[in-house]
């Protein structure tokens, strides 16, 4: 057993062995984690008895260092830590790239792990040559560089951004066997840096009659989406940097439209043009895509703000718990329409629940990580994670998001998550 637990630690507060969360704020307990190939992760040695008898005298003891470097990268022990990238075939630059969750610990996704979706590919975009122009329904059309704009007050925010196709495979009739950010990882946290989007529209001088905006990005494919002027005009972001440093190419460079809580597909990269006007456009990405044939017969459009989703990160599927022991079950949880409220654990399929520690601080429309001290006892568990938003949204079971928007989806799927524990520790995706 590892740790320095009690009896009264080790009491369950709900079924499967949950534990109370106010153990993880007790100094001096160990948990193991589950082990994920190539790395096993161990608190108390590595198990192999020449390795540890090593420790005091390593080889790079004695030797001089490395020389410094320009621009820092992973250590090359690190190197599976990478994106899986879902390129398709036809036509070529059109794809996705996967941010690698069971990784990844906190809540900011480093940026060279910012999951992808590209249409056309990334261009290569000289910002001296790059301009952003804002016309229509304005009293005067506006025309800025990047230098321009690298001169406006600036704010900064922690969001996430995520696809509004992320988790489709959800919508099979069989759950996909793949690590949880091969088919959960479009989505991604950042802390986005640049000019409120109203403060360039105040300058414009907006019409009175107009509702919409088209944003359109300068990559080949033109993509471009239509918003509400009111949203943009609360607390979109017109960003110049992420995480600290200017945008990277694949992320927008040299500027981007951040949405806060909004799908994907409206933070529009490689931001070139915003026309203001009085209706959307009805463009193929508002029409033939992000949009959702219902039961009824209508059409579910505009939905634009991503709701309350959770996963397990720890154990996930492709991981393999060591044998019965006290573990750290942690995970995400982000919501489109503000903070997380809590998040609820379960290790019986759903048919007990315990509240689990939230690392603070939790922000909204931003990445907040839970964690759940839970005592395996070897037998099969089934482990759910379920967010409740500020507003009182809960995240749905599958059967109910299926029932509420039937079969034809392939958008904006937030089911609750369900990962299979058998009797050797190996962790499956299912449906329960």
């Amino acid at each position: 057993m590892a740790g320095k637990f009690s009896d009264c630690d080790l009491t369950p507060i709900a079924g499967g062995g949950l534990l109370d969360r106010r153990l993880l704020l007790k100094s001096g307990v160990v948990f193991v984690a589950a082990a994920s190939s190539p790395t096993c992760f161990a608190h108390a040695g590595t198990g192999d008895p020449q390795q540890d008898a090593n420790w005091a005298d390593p080889p790079w003891l004695h030797q001089t260092g490395g020389p410094f470097s320009g621009y820092g990268t992973p250590s090359k022990y690190e190197k599976y830590v990478v994106r899986n990238i879902g390129g398709n075939r036809a036509p070529a630059g059109d794809g996705v790239s996967w941010t690698p969750l069971e990784y990844l610990e906190g809540i900011v996704t480093p940026s060279g792990l910012h999951f992808e979706r590209h249409h056309n590919g990334v261009p290569d975009i000289d910002p001296k040559q790059h301009r952003l122009v804002i016309h229509g329904r304005v009293r005067q059309a506006l025309m800025f560089t990047v230098e321009n704009l690298l001169r406006y007050p600036m704010r900064s925010q922690f969001l996430f951004i995520e696809c509004g196709g992320n988790s489709n495979a959800g919508w099979h009739e069989e759950p996909i066997q793949r690590p949880v950010g091969s088919f959960h990882g479009l989505v991604s946290c950042s802390e986005w840096t640049g000019v409120p989007l109203s403060v360039l529209l105040d300058e414009a001088g907006v019409d009175p009659s107009a509702s919409w905006v088209i944003a359109e990005g300068a990559d080949a494919n033109l993509l471009n989406v239509s918003l509400p002027l009111s949203k943009l005009m609360d607390d979109a972001i017109v960003a110049l940097y992420q995480n600290g440093e200017r945008l990277r190419p694949e992320n927008g460079y040299p500027v981007r439209l951040v949405v806060p809580g909004w799908e994907g597909i409206t933070n529009v990269k490689w931001l070139r043009r915003l026309h203001v006007t009085d209706q959307p456009a009805m463009t193929r990405n508002e029409t033939a895509k992000y949009t959702e044939l219902l039961p009824s017969g209508k059409a579910r459009m505009f939905t634009f703000v991503m709701d309350a989703k959770s996963l397990i990160t720890s154990p996930s599927p492709g991981q393999t718990l060591k044998g019965p022991n006290i573990y750290e079950i942690h995970g995400l949880a982000w919501s489109g329409r503000g903070k997380i409220a809590k998040v609820d654990v379960s290790a019986d399929g759903g048919k007990s629940w315990a509240e689990a520690l939230l690392d603070g601080p939790v922000m909204t429309r931003c990445f907040t990580r839970f964690r759940m001290p839970w005592k395996w006892n070897g037998e099969p568990a089934v482990l759910k994670s379920r967010a409740t938003d500020e507003t009182g949204y809960v995240q749905p079971e599958r059967d109910v998001l299926i029932k509420e928007r039937g079969r034809n989806g392939y958008f904006h799927y937030n089911a609750i998550a369900s990962w299979a524990v058998d009797e050797d520790g190996e962790v499956r995706h299912v449906y329960s």
